[in-house]
Parts: structure tokens; sequence; C-alpha cells
């Protein structure tokens, strides 16, 4: 028959309604101010201190809407952000430093949509509140820095081929060697053309020199890596102290911008970023009197550093591994009890541990926390932002034996310290210093007033194109409008299973695609009026309409379709988002006014005689 679908088709367009009904209702239910507690150290918070916060939180007076602990983490839910804020200062004060406590809003997602795997949408820092951080990656010390690790291993590579010379020095973006015979220096240069090809090579007049320089396309290399390897280190210490949903996208060749939302702590979240910091390895000078070295004679391959205690301390300027250098790191205790952090290093750096403890077995080794402030200052009425290296040595250990990829750092003062340091190296260490260049607060007011206005554009935009197609088309708009309906719930439960991230743009596409969902309708109802007009029976002009009218809503949909992704491909933020409501809710509107709309007429018209049409 014409107008009549197999039961197949039937059933899967009720399947494809109720699965998006389901995974779109978790987004209808809101958010309870919470905090969240897990613990800085390797082993999880267990049952029994969770039940002892619980009754102190319940001590304090403050009445606990959901009490949850799952997976060694605490998420205490409150009615209001006052009791929040009281439970979020009481813990602080008494969980202290070996714990992390963070402001956060948790979904009410009831646990039967969970336990289907629903969730609400993830809505962005303009819906949610939060902070917005836009980070600049130093470029000029990413390369510094790789000209210092390409200097050490110089030497160290000149060591182990037996080959003297006389200093390794840099000087003006050159690494200069000169040799102690110049008759050496054929082997240097077989020497450089195997280990350091991304060198440029440059011979002086100098017969025992040569100099040598980092190439252009490495250092383009370079600080690509060094913007990449921020991300990934941002991230991963965003996601150590438990802040949910962060946005870490890189902008331009340099900067990098982080947007936490649902965080309310700004301070906590700029603690976060604000580590600006790297470590190096490096061995600690026994040799020489660090006395002296105090009084300005410091030996020239060594380097004058102070520990936390302000005691001088002597280091070798060889840098044995840096921080970035270290893929795991956790905290325990050394064959006396004592604490300890476990490291493991990756292929490079477990090649350079190696060789520095094969002969170096009794020595002391120390880390070197670098840590770069910025801060700004009034210089002839213009502000001036002043950047300062701090450097500090925060553990001295000796070397006990040759290890290479894992070994134990030993000497730390106590478990928290271990558990500190731990944290730290395996949350990563920066490639290249980075300053906040811009930071700005989101309150949670202001994007649930986003949201509010934001929801009243769409039931407006709603309302009015329903009460326009119930008008001109009568019954025939009605079920344009159940489509219509149909269209959205697709568009929010795709966008929850995906785990979006909603945003203001997001919303203004999902109103775009109220407005274009019903247009394949028109064209539709308006193909079937014609029909009718030349003479044709209510059925025939039914059928007709939808066979004919599906090649021009094709086309139409396709050249959106085409603006959308070129928005999706070549956008950037809230282009991006704007672009996927907008193919989502193209792709899902085809679908819904050509095989929904089709579905309900045939349910109301088909196989039976229809005299007339109420379109």
């Amino acid at each position: 028959m014409q107008n009549h679908f197999p039961l197949w088709k039937n059933l899967l367009v009720l399947i494809v309604f109720g699965i998006g009904i389901i995974y779109s209702l978790p987004n209808l239910y809101g958010d309870d101010p919470s905090v969240q507690v897990s613990s800085t150290q390797s082993a999880k918070i267990a049952q029994e201190q969770a039940n002892q916060i619980k009754s102190e939180i319940e001590a304090s007076g403050v009445t606990v809407k959901a009490f949850e602990f799952n997976d060694g983490r605490i998420l205490a839910r409150f009615s209001n952000t006052d009791d929040q804020l009281k439970v979020d200062d009481l813990l602080r004060d008494k969980m202290g430093s070996n714990y992390t406590v963070a402001l956060n809003l948790a979904p009410t997602t009831p646990p039967w949509l969970r336990a289907l795997g629903a969730n609400a949408m993830y809505l962005g820092l303009d819906l949610r509140g939060g902070v917005h951080f836009l980070l600049e990656v130093d470029m000029d010390a990413a390369a510094r820095q790789a000209e210092d690790r390409y200097n050490d291993d110089l030497r160290l590579a000149l060591r182990g081929a037996n080959m003297r010379y006389q200093s390794v020095t840099k000087n003006n973006g050159f690494i200069k060697i000169t040799l102690k015979s110049a008759a050496d220096k054929p082997a240097l240069l077989t020497l450089l053309d195997k280990d350091f090809r991304t060198l440029d090579i440059t011979e002086p007049e100098a017969q025992d020199q040569v100099w040598l320089k980092v190439s252009e396309k490495e250092v383009r290399e370079i600080k690509k890596f060094a913007v990449s390897q921020n991300m990934t280190t941002l991230r991963n210490r965003v996601n150590e102290l438990g802040v949910a949903e962060p946005v870490i996208q890189q902008q331009g060749d340099n900067r990098i911008m982080v947007q936490l939302p649902g965080v309310q702590d700004t301070t906590r979240a700029k603690e976060i970023l604000g580590t600006t910091a790297t470590l190096e390895y490096r061995l600690v000078d026994t040799e020489h009197d660090v006395r002296q070295a105090v009084e300005g004679h410091v030996p020239v391959n060594s380097r004058l550093y102070y520990e936390r205690n302000g005691n001088p301390i002597l280091l070798d300027r060889r840098v044995i591994v840096t921080g970035d250098q270290i893929v795991d790191a956790s905290s325990g205790q050394d064959e006396d009890g004592r604490p300890s952090v476990n490291i493991s290093l990756n292929g490079v750096g477990a090649a350079k541990m190696a060789k520095t403890t094969q002969v170096s077995v009794g020595k002391p080794m120390a880390v070197v926390f670098i840590e770069y402030k910025v801060d700004t200052r009034m210089v002839n009425g213009q502000k001036v932002r002043h950047k300062e290296k701090v450097e500090k040595v925060i553990n001295v250990a000796t070397i006990q034996g040759v290890f290479s990829k894992r070994f134990q750092t030993t000497g730390l003062d106590s478990p928290q310290e271990a558990r500190n340091l731990s944290l730290l190296l395996r949350a990563g260490a920066l490639a290249a210093p980075v300053d906040i260049v811009e930071e700005r607060t989101v309150g949670p007011s202001l994007g649930q007033d986003n949201i509010d206005k934001g929801m009243l554009s769409f039931v407006v935009g709603f309302a009015l194109v329903v009460l326009f197609m119930a008008v001109y088309y009568k019954l025939f708009g009605m079920i344009a409008n159940f489509a219509l309906a149909f269209n959205v719930v697709i568009v929010v439960a795709i966008l929850s299973m995906l785990q979006a991230t909603l945003t203001l743009p997001g919303i203004a596409g999902i109103i775009l695609t109220v407005g274009m969902s019903v247009d394949a309708n028109v064209l539709i109802f308006e193909r079937i009026k014609e029909e009718l007009r030349n003479g044709n029976t209510p059925q025939s002009a039914i059928f007709i309409g939808y066979e004919k009218a599906f090649a021009t809503i094709l086309d139409s949909h396709f050249t959106n379709l085409v603006v959308a992704v070129v928005l999706f491909a070549f956008g950037t933020g809230s282009v991006k988002g704007f672009a996927v409501t907008l193919i989502i809710g193209i792709l899902s509107s085809m679908f819904t006014a050509i095989t929904g709309t089709r579905m309900v007429i045939n349910w109301v018209y088909g196989n039976r005689r229809v005299e007339k049409l109420s379109i």
C-alpha cells in the first residue's frame, strides 16, 4: 500500500524516540552545590575516614543532602552554597595538606539513569560558571633549555669517546667546542654526524674549534613540543586534583586556554595551574668548598644553589634528567622504613641516569625545583611584567647503586613530603615556563542567567513555530510540531551521549535547528496541497508529496551541512560548538521531518478511505 510503513520501520522510529527520551532526561535535573574530598597519597580514603568526615560535617550543624563515598573519594551534597562554603572551610582546616578539598557542582541524575549510562551534557564556562585562564608559553626559554640539554649531552658524548677538550660553552646562540688538539677534529666531526645530526655545524678559522647551532627546523619542533607537553602536564595537574570537565586547548602558536567549569574557588584553581615549574636532577659537588662559593669563588663546572632551609649547596652544572622525562612516581618507604619516592623514567632519561650512576655510586644527588614567578610592576607609569626565576634544592639523596629506568629517592623529612613530591612528579613538569596573561572568573549566578535567557529564547522561538504550524497546517501542522519536539530530543540526547560541552553558541545552534527542522515539512505539506489542487486523491497526494519533495529537502539540507562542516573544520572555540549542534540538528531533522512525520501521518490516514485532509 502507498501510505503504510512496514513493522521494522515503525519500530525503528519508536526505538530512536525512546532512546532519545532516556538519554536526554538527565538534562532536566539540576546540580547540587557539593564538596569533593580526595587523597593526595597513593592510598585512597578508607571507609572509616569517610565515616569520620561525615560525622564532623553533621556535628557542625550543617544538613547534608547526600553523602557519597566511591572509589576512595568523598562527595558531600548540600542544598545551598552557604552550607557548601561552610563545610569547605571546615574540611580545609581539619584535613590538612594530605587531602584535596575542592568545591564543585554535582549533577542530580537518578541512579537508574546513571545505570543505563545516561548523563547530562557538560555545561561550558558561560553556562555553569568557573574560571578561565589564558597561558602564554615562553618559547625562547624552551629553545634555551634545548641548548642547555645539547650542551650537557655534548660534554657527556666527548667524555664517552675519550676525546680531550678544553671547553664546551654557549655563546650568542652557538655551542662552541674547543679541543685540546686540532688532530681530534675529524673524530669530533664523525661523532657529531653520528649522534647530533639535528645540529648545524660551523667550522671557524681556528682549527681546534667547532661551532654548533640548533637548526631552525629543530627549534620549530622544540617549540611545538613545548606547547604540546605543557598541555599534557596541565591536564594531568587538573586531573590529579579532581577538577571535573576541564577544557584545555591550544590558541595560536604559543598560548593555551584553560577553562575549569563548575570551579567556584578561584584561588584554588590558580594554585593548580600556577606552579609553573620544572625539576632537574644534578650531582652534588663534594670536591669544592661551599663557603668559598658563597664568597663568589664558584668553580667553573659547578653552580651554587640553596636548600629550603637556606643552607648553600654546590651542584654539578650538568643536568642528569629533567621532570619531563619522568613517566610515573609514587610515595612509599625504603627498606629501613624511611619515606621515599619511587621514580620511573622514559627511555632517554633512563639512559642518562644509567651512565651517571655507573660512576657515581655513594655520591649525593639533588632534586632542584625551578619556579618562574611573574609579577607586574609600574615603570614610568606603565605596567611591565617582570619574570623571576627561583631555584631551590628540595631533596638530596645518596646514590646507593647503579640504576636507570626505576629508582628510589630517599632523604625526605616526612611521608607528607614524599607524597607531595610524588604528586608533583606524577603530574609532570612543564616543558617551558608559562605566564598567566589573562584571568577571568564567571560566577554561577551569571552562568544561570545565561541559561535562563537561552532557555527563554528557545521557548519563545519554539512556541512561535508551533503556533504558526498549528494554525496554518492544522492537523498536519500538529504532526510537524511532534517531529520538531522529537528533533530537539534527539539533538539533546546525542550531545549527552557524546558528553559534549554545551555553551551559549551551542544553544544558538539548537534554536536555529528549531527553525530549520520545519522547513522540510513546509516543503512536503505545500507539495501535498499542490497535488490536491491538481485533482489527486488524498492518499495519492500524501504519497507524491513525500516522494517529490525529498530531492529538494536533501539538496537544501546538504548545502546547510556543508557550511556547518566548514565552520567545524576551520572554527575554534564557540564557533566549533555552534557547528557541532548545527550538524547534529541538520542530520536529525532529516530523519524526524521525513520518516517521523510520515509514520504518524500513515497511522492517521493510512489503510482507509479519506475524503479530505486537515492541511
